[in-house]
């Protein structure tokens, strides 16, 4: 969700930057839909938060397939990949998922075994039951997708490998044409009541879109494609500035497009799949960058930890201040950068204290060796991994 570059986070450090950003993005998403500004303020931020939020998880379901293929070994194990896969995103979910039961029944929510489970073993995006979907911690659906995306990629790669670079740039585009086009046959061929509130869409049309896994995975997919594109010589040189403007252009659709299906990702979806594959491109030629800077690819470590717990932060803290209170513009506006300072506080504990011993002690046998030529130590290589 999540979701570091994997064991090469140094050699691409734009990327992680880039994470911090997405990050942000969704947590935009989800304070200013918290009801922390007064209804009109809510209702003229909707549109523009809404596209941030699916733009932020758009970028890390490309990016995972991105990385992950950026960093692949031939001489790698299955169970080792899965292995270090499983001890990157497990930890820091199960923390915050024990967290959120115990706010949920502070908060006298309906904890039930039905609701509790499938988030639990992450198998909630499943079936389009939005009780189950947004059940206890609501960001951690996307990691029912990177569980597929991880369990699928072995093979994804095998297969990808397998096109001739040429062909690459017109896999990329089938691909990519599939993810634009889904949201014309959820329009016409699935059903469309009841709607979801303020939306003009129905929960299984979102749910298909958004959080079935097996559809998601295209957009991982297409990830390991731009990864190849790279790999191989074939990008285009298209500039970072470039590729950020063509993201501006989509983000601009994506609001006009907004409360359809059609407002979701898909005008996003080429954009950022381009300003990745520059930024992949700007760290390999050593080209400037803004988001290289140490404060950023610090931000981008802890992103996955932020992605996890700041709905927590925000739902509990305003739950603690009052359910149904409001405030004034100025002071809605104070009580979240107060509350992004305080995500960031904790994404960081839970970065140094869960995330990284636990890569360290788990995400390879203890009998395992440094790889051949490796300066790293398995430990320092592992904690990198995404």
């Amino acid at each position: 969700m999540t979701t570091s570059l994997d064991p090469q986070l140094s050699r691409l450090p734009s990327l992680t930057g880039m994470r911090f950003i997405a990050a942000f993005m969704v947590f935009a998403c989800h304070a200013c839909s918290m009801a922390y500004f007064h209804a009109d303020v809510d209702a003229a931020l909707l549109p523009y938060v809404f596209g941030s939020g699916w733009s932020g998880v758009e970028f890390f379901f490309i990016l995972s397939g991105f990385v992950l293929t950026w960093s692949a070994r031939d001489d790698d194990q299955l169970r080792r990949f899965w292995r270090r896969r499983f001890v990157k995103i497990y930890p820091n979910h199960l923390l915050t998922w024990a967290v959120a039961v115990v706010l949920a029944l502070w908060a006298g929510e309906a904890v039930t075994t039905g609701r509790v489970l499938p988030s639990l073993f992450l198998v909630h995006t499943w079936f389009p039951d939005l009780t189950v979907i947004t059940s206890i911690n609501v960001p951690s659906w996307s990691l029912s997708c990177e569980l597929l995306f991880y369990l699928s990629f072995p093979l994804l790669l095998r297969l990808v490998r397998k096109i001739r670079p040429n062909r690459l740039w017109l896999c990329a585009g089938v691909v990519a044409a599939t993810i634009m086009i889904l949201p014309l046959f959820a329009d016409y061929l699935l059903p469309g009541t009841p709607t979801l509130p303020g939306q003009h869409m129905s929960l299984v049309q979102n749910w298909f879109l958004v959080s079935f896994p097996p559809v998601r995975v295209l957009d991982f997919t297409l990830g390991i494609l731009m990864a190849r594109i790279v790999q191989t010589g074939k990008w285009i040189r298209l500039p970072m500035s470039a590729a950020v403007l063509l993201l501006v252009v989509g983000c601009v659709f994506e609001v006009l497009l907004f409360p359809t299906v059609y407002g979701l990702t898909a005008p996003v979806v080429i954009p950022l799949a381009l300003v990745i594959a520059a930024g992949a491109t700007a760290d390999v030629e050593r080209k400037p960058s803004l988001v290289r800077g140490k404060v950023m690819v610090w931000l981008g470590e802890i992103s996955f930890a932020m992605y996890l717990v700041h709905f927590l932060v925000l739902k509990y803290v305003h739950d603690a201040l009052g359910a149904d209170r409001t405030w004034d513009t100025p002071i809605a506006v104070l009580i979240i950068v107060g509350l992004l300072g305080l995500t960031i506080f904790i994404s960081w504990l839970m970065y140094t204290f869960v995330e990284r011993p636990s890569m360290r002690r788990w995400s390879r046998p203890r009998s395992a060796g440094p790889r051949p030529g490796s300066r790293t130590r398995p430990a320092e290589a592992a904690v990198r991994a995404d």
